[in-house]
């Protein structure tokens, strides 16, 4: 009689955890989270971090902005200078007749364009250098949002049956992957090539000048 009574509490005990499960199964994944202590955390973790790289990514697109606004400036105050000094140069040189001293001292105004060209050049390629290094900060966390958006959803669509150990240990692979992708070996950019157009158009600003003065 003690066997059978004890066979039949087990059975008793087996129906009501299987009932129990079967519950929880029927039940909406989000109401699963709630329920679980570990996977609400998370998801509040998640979804904070979330907001956190919206911030971000809104930030750096306004700084890229305001990046960018100041690089056109740089440009525009470049040919607006080289203009008006080879204008001034040009007027100068028609309205009084050929110095030879002029010629001569054709340096100054050389070596004040030069200067004036090369910090030009330089807060240009220092400006787009920024430029880009905020572009690259900017896809990485739009990356990372894609990656937290995927979790978020699988675990609000899984809710028991996602694997927190899984899950979270796939996303940190992506994330080391994504890393050592982006050490690749710097090659020549459209950076570059502004740099060299600029110099290239500082050095003819000089000889523009020396033809004004000694011709």
């Amino acid at each position: 009689m003690a066997n059978n009574n004890n066979t039949t509490e087990e059975q008793q005990q087996h129906g009501t955890t299987r009932t129990s499960i079967m519950e929880w199964k029927h039940m909406h994944p989000l109401h699963q989270i709630a329920e679980t202590p570990t996977h609400r955390l998370l998801l509040k973790q998640w979804l904070k971090e979330e907001e956190l790289i919206n911030g971000r990514i809104a930030l750096k697109e306004t700084q890229i902005d305001s990046t960018r606004r100041e690089i056109t400036f740089l440009y525009i105050f470049f040919f607006l200078f080289h203009s008006t000094t080879l204008m001034l140069l040009f007027n100068s040189s028609y309205s009084t007749p050929h110095n030879a001293r002029a010629c001569h001292r054709s340096w100054v105004p050389s070596l004040c364009s030069l200067l004036f060209s090369l910090v030009i050049i330089w807060a240009i390629r220092y400006k787009s250098d920024v430029e880009g290094h905020m572009e690259k900060m900017l896809v990485r966390e739009k990356e990372d949002k894609g990656l937290l958006g995927k979790c978020v959803e699988e675990l609000k669509k899984k809710g028991l049956e996602f694997d927190l150990l899984k899950e979270v240990d796939a996303l940190r692979r992506a994330k080391s992957l994504r890393v050592i992708e982006a050490k690749e070996v710097r090659k020549w950019s459209s950076r570059d090539f502004v740099s060299f157009f600029f110099f290239s158009m500082a050095c003819l600003s000089l000889a523009l000048t020396r033809v004004i003065l000694c011709s």
